[in-house]
């Protein structure tokens, strides 16, 4: 089986969507694909600094990048496409990630006409608020390009089975729930957070919560910053850390608003942090928070709490299932609701930590990128072998957090 995984950007500028890519690629290819991923040297206004336009090997897959024009997420890559009319025939089957985006689109049409089937991951792009965001030039694109380009996918992968909801509203029907994942072996032994306290020194001896994401209107800072300074002023003790690029230039807005919410001072920074230093904030933290508008399926929240974290999410991060296991807080979009799940938890502190400790079983034996790459490999190959798909539905677990 010859995959080709496509994604137009694979730099730690864009977040969630370009490391979920290379895990399933890795992962993939672990139980016997052969995988190509290719992609552009694109990183928010930079550039990678990678060889260009020839194979660099993986653990167990190939990539090769691509020179671009690019304009934040608008990307252009005539190299890429005069590779791929080469050698788009080579593979059994091409899997591209995002929408919205010429190069997607062209490499759908470039499918179509070496009758190749070919496999859309929208990455959350579908969602209702992402639709609404910039909707006028979303629409004429839409209409014009995106919607008969889904019709003709072999399969549509969502990861969710919200966003599978909301997708199957407008029209498709073809259709798989195959959710991110985490590796395991990276959380059962976590390291300590003395390295992030040293970098971060304002943060020792608090009691952190812990935003993890990149710094963008759609993760709902403008909720977060009002919902913290309620929560600061009635625990003093509170710091919160906002970990993650400014991939929009939104950072400016976000001061605002925790200098409009009196709680500025009681914040920190970070940048996007990465590796070990990512782990240590994980460790370091007490509670998790992510009050997002709208994803996919965010890595976040799985990270969050496959290191146990109690963990306050909001109802645009598409997990229901983690309310249902009651392994985490899910709110509304409101500031005040994620402020007062927040300070439930603060309260009461023996309770938060074991809905942590139901958070990081329910992702260890559900959510592990082993187990997404198999239902994957299995929708390749009926693809291929032009059978039926496989009817993938992301498992709906009990109250205990038994999966049934």
């Amino acid at each position: 089986m010859k995959v080709l995984i496509f994604i137009p950007y694979v730099g730690s500028h864009y977040g969630g969507t370009s490391k979920a890519t290379k895990e399933f690629a890795d992962t993939l290819s672990s139980l016997g694909a052969n995988v190509d991923l290719i992609t552009t040297d694109a990183n928010g206004s930079d550039k990678l600094d990678v060889p260009l336009n020839k194979w660099i090997y993986q653990k167990s897959y190939r990539i090769r990048y691509f020179s671009c024009w690019h304009r934040h997420d608008f990307i252009v890559s005539l190299s890429l496409i005069y590779w791929l009319i080469k050698h788009i025939k080579d593979y059994d089957i091409v899997h591209t990630n995002t929408v919205f985006s010429p190069l997607v689109s062209l490499v759908h049409l470039l499918c179509q006409w070496r009758k190749i089937p070919y496999a859309v991951t929208p990455h959350g792009m579908l969602e209702p608020w992402a639709l609404s965001y910039k909707a006028w030039k979303k629409r004429i694109y839409y209409n014009l390009l995106e919607k008969p380009a889904l019709k003709k996918a072999s399969v549509i992968q969502v990861i969710a089975n919200a966003e599978a909801s909301n997708v199957k509203k407008l029209g498709f029907r073809n259709l798989v729930v195959v959710p991110n994942g985490i590796h395991r072996q990276e959380f059962e032994n976590l390291p300590k957070a003395e390295i992030f306290y040293e970098q971060f020194p304002e943060t020792r001896n608090k009691t952190l919560l812990l935003f993890l994401g990149r710094i963008d209107p759609k993760k709902g800072l403008d909720l977060l910053a009002p919902a913290f300074g309620k929560i600061h002023k009635k625990f003093p003790q509170t710091h919160l850390v906002v970990a993650g690029p400014d991939s929009t230039g939104f950072l400016a807005t976000v001061r605002r608003y925790f200098v409009q919410a009196g709680c500025l001072e009681a914040v920190t920074f970070t940048g996007m942090l990465t590796g070990k230093l990512k782990q240590e904030a994980l460790v370091a933290a007490d509670l998790y928070v992510a009050p997002s508008y709208s994803e996919g399926f965010s890595m976040s929240v799985l990270e969050g709490m496959a290191s146990g974290l109690p963990c306050v999410i909001t109802t645009g991060c598409n997990f229901p299932e983690a309310a249902q296991a009651q392994a985490a807080h899910i709110v509304d979009t409101n500031a005040d609701e994620i402020a007062n799940a927040l300070i439930d938890y603060l309260s009461n502190p023996v309770q938060a930590q074991a809905m942590g400790d139901r958070a990081r079983k329910l992702i260890f034996r559900n959510y592990t990128w082993e187990r997404a790459a198999e239902k994957l490999v299995k929708v390749y190959q009926a693809i291929i072998d032009k059978k039926v798909l496989p009817e993938y539905q992301d498992f709906v677990p009990a109250k205990s957090g038994k999966e049934i």
